[in-house]
């Protein structure tokens, strides 16, 4: 059965007319760019809203980011889970990097057809990336040890939100040999606590303090 944008809707009922607006044009936006740079599988394209926005926005349901604030995505790939995040938190700064320059083009051509304001895009990998920010999230681009290194000295001092700076990573599955090289505090955040979907049942959202 297809997902459709009402899946959001539903989930985060308090958007306004603008947000709703640009989640609707999501999919015909990647239906478009997908045909000719493949960012996401065709196969589960059907499920468009449920694997990739609605995942993308388990973040939200853990962290709401303040005005202001700053989040870096590394491995953004063709824009999750920063574009859905960006929507939902226009006033917050969010830059999305990945090594792959086809894939930052997408981004950059959906955040300006639905016209997001609040996302800087660029093509370099993650651990090159300069300045600080509140949040670096991403997508089970690695496994964590090694986001960790990727990540290190990217951290404002000051935590300003609910949760200290650090990592929001989204995972799925035992974790339990992954993090054991992790000596920083953690928190893991079952998704299935938030959504209804089966998609979700091992999904999470780990904290890591920085």
């Amino acid at each position: 059965m297809q997902a459709t944008v009402d899946l959001v809707f539903s989930n985060f009922p308090d958007l306004n007319e603008e947000q709703r607006k640009q989640f609707e044009q999501l999919k015909e936006q990647y239906e478009y760019w997908n045909a000719r740079i493949n960012v996401i599988s065709r196969k589960d394209f059907d499920q468009f809203y449920l694997r990739h926005v609605l995942h993308s926005l388990g973040i939200a349901k853990v962290m709401n980011f303040l005005p202001e604030a700053s989040v870096l995505d590394i491995g953004t790939g063709g824009g999750f889970p920063g574009i859905p995040l960006a929507i939902l938190f226009p006033e917050t700064h969010f830059h999305l990097v990945d090594s792959i320059g086809k894939k930052i083009k997408v981004v950059r051509e959906v955040a300006d057809a639905i016209g997001l304001q609040n996302v800087e895009s660029t093509h370099q990998r993650g651990e090159q990336t300069q300045g600080k920010y509140d949040f670096i999230v991403s997508r089970a681009v690695t496994a964590m040890p090694d986001f960790l290194q990727w990540t290190k000295g990217k951290f404002l001092h000051e935590s300003r939100h609910e949760l200290p700076n650090g990592i929001l990573y989204l995972k799925g599955g035992d974790l339990t040999e992954e993090m054991k090289p992790v000596k920083k505090a953690c928190r893991y955040y079952e998704l299935s606590d938030f959504f209804q979907e089966d998609f979700f049942e091992t999904k999470k959202v780990v904290h890591v303090k920085n």
